[in-house]
């Protein structure tokens, strides 16, 4: 597991952080990375993007960005503003802002986000629960339809 932080580096040094997405899309500075290879097990809290390409088990709770990449396996609870998977993630997760399913994703849980992006190939097993106002209510209150869904 790879950790930076950029914010601590010298002040007359110049350095861009690594890309996390072509388009940008809210995705801020690559904090975290869990390389191929690498596993992890526990609770992963952070407040800028985390990038997953090996095995994590647990909790994870962000206050930006998770990316799982096409090699990442997530097995755990997810909190998040935006995840974007391109691997596997069997746990429910709760994306405030917006979920992002590449081709290559393979979901198994219940989503819950105000948006939810699906490419052509992926797959999902479980319940969506989407809307506008999905990141603000309890989940007591319920009111969204739930599905199942295979792309």
């Amino acid at each position: 597991m790879a950790f930076n932080d950029f914010r601590k580096k010298d002040p007359t040094t110049t350095h861009t952080p690594p890309a996390t997405q072509p388009s940008g899309g809210g995705v801020g500075a690559l904090t975290a990375f869990i390389d191929q290879g690498s596993e992890f097990s526990g609770k992963l809290s952070f407040k800028d993007t985390v990038r997953i390409d090996g095995r994590f088990e647990g909790e994870i709770a962000s206050e930006n960005t998770l990316i799982v990449g096409e090699s990442g396996v997530v097995n755990a609870a997810v909190r998040s503003q935006t995840v974007i998977i391109s691997g596997e993630v069997n746990g429910d997760i709760d994306a405030q802002l917006q979920i992002t399913l590449h081709k290559t994703a393979r979901v198994n849980g219940s989503l819950r986000t105000a948006r939810l992006a699906i490419e052509d190939g992926a797959q999902l097993d479980g319940q969506v629960e989407m809307g506008p106002t999905v990141g603000t209510r309890s989940k007591k209150q319920g009111g969204a339809s739930s599905k199942t869904a295979e792309a």
